[in-house]
């Protein structure tokens, strides 16, 4: 085998192992975010924030980040819509929203496909493959040998470097 080829290898060999924890991340994140526009894994959150006093409707929407706001209804200065209200004269706004729990919501920002995009199928298909490539990349080297406990190594680096990314 020449120089070259050798290095090859061992370059696959850890950039696979590195990628790993990546892929891993990416494609647990996708196959759960691809359901982002359902209640799936959402919980629902009470805020009351004080923001600006006698705001239109859509100044109110873009306030308290609630697209396509509508005021139902005005009971004197309170302003009634589907997810709360907001009072007028205090600029105090109640209501509820759900939300992705922390993390997933961070993963959120790696995927743009739903269920309503015709592709969520070959995303899903796609998610599927790259574990079956994390989970096979393990089955390449024998466990106990030096390349596969490097490989671990570069496996937990991968996760490392995924997981800060998230967070940056």
């Amino acid at each position: 085998m020449s120089a070259v080829s050798k290095n090859m290898r061992v370059y696959h060999r850890y950039l696979g192992f590195f990628l790993a924890g990546i892929m891993a991340i990416y494609s647990v994140s996708g196959i759960i975010l691809i359901f982002r526009n359902t209640d799936f894994l959402k919980k629902e959150i009470h805020k009351i924030e004080a923001i600006a006093t006698n705001l239109d409707e859509e100044a109110i929407g873009k306030a308290i980040k609630i697209k396509n706001l509508k005021i139902i209804k005005q009971q004197g200065d309170l302003l009634v819509f589907e997810k709360g209200t907001y009072n007028l004269k205090t600029g105090i706004a109640d209501y509820k929203v759900k939300e992705l729990p922390y993390i997933v919501s961070k993963m959120n920002n790696f995927h743009k496909a739903n269920t309503t995009h015709p592709l969520f199928y070959l995303n899903i298909f796609f998610g599927c493959s790259l574990m079956f490539f994390v989970l096979s990349t393990f089955w390449m080297f024998a466990p106990g040998t030096q390349i596969f406990k490097k490989g671990i190594l570069f496996t937990i680096a991968g996760v490392a470097i995924a997981l800060v990314l998230l967070f940056v």
